[in-house]
């Protein structure tokens, strides 16, 4: 708790500050975005790993802390403005570490950064495309579905959210959802392989491991 009202003070003082074209802060702004995540991400606070009883405790007393950084980050992320492009595609990773922790309400709030990310690199890039981020995105997604992340649920909502915002965009609505679909049945293949992993079937794992490739 102490850690996240230091957390607080810091955004308030960036917002302040170091937010403006004469003083802003890439470095100090990267910080943040980084301290934020390993904040939200750390053991300590991952509730679903606690018995039933330890969690009520935590959540009567504290509330769950993740969604309170969470939605910070995302205001955060939301009040840089033209400072984004700055931000991508090293920020993409840090992204989907947040969207990937298994809290409905926290991943409904910070799954639109994606196609925030994807409108600002279409628009700023000059290149009319997304490919800095699309291509970060795939590689991080297999990386964190290898480290035991994501889920059946994850999958449906990405697909959904992305789909939903793509659709209401005059130039994003075609590639954005060829996309959308091309992450999700990428995410369904990782899944489907990190399971089968452990199989017996040497021929159940190499249909994953075609399906993945």
């Amino acid at each position: 708790r102490v850690f996240l009202r230091a957390v607080n003070q810091f955004t308030s003082v960036l917002n302040h500050t170091f937010l403006d074209q004469k003083g802003f802060e890439l470095q100090l702004w990267n910080n943040y975005f980084h301290l934020a995540v390993a904040f939200l991400t750390h053991e300590s606070l991952q509730l679903e790993t606690f018995s039933q009883a330890k969690r009520s405790k935590i959540i009567k007393k504290y509330g769950d802390m993740r969604k309170e950084i969470g939605f910070k980050i995302r205001d955060m992320w939301y009040n840089l403005g033209p400072h984004k492009i700055k931000f991508i595609p090293a920020m993409v990773g840090p992204i989907l570490e947040v969207t990937l922790v298994p809290e409905p309400e926290l991943r409904k709030a910070t799954i639109p950064i994606f196609f925030d990310m994807m409108q600002c690199e279409f628009n700023f890039s000059g290149n009319r495309n997304f490919h800095m981020f699309e291509n970060e995105l795939i590689t991080k997604l297999d990386q964190e579905v290898e480290g035991g992340r994501g889920d059946e649920q994850y999958k449906i909502l990405l697909e959904k959210l992305l789909l939903e915002h793509c659709r209401k965009h005059k130039y994003l609505a075609a590639p954005g959802e060829v996309f959308a679909l091309l992450v999700s049945s990428l995410l369904e293949n990782l899944l489907d392989y990190r399971t089968i992993m452990h199989d017996e079937s040497k021929e159940n794992r190499m249909s994953c491991t075609v399906n993945v490739l």
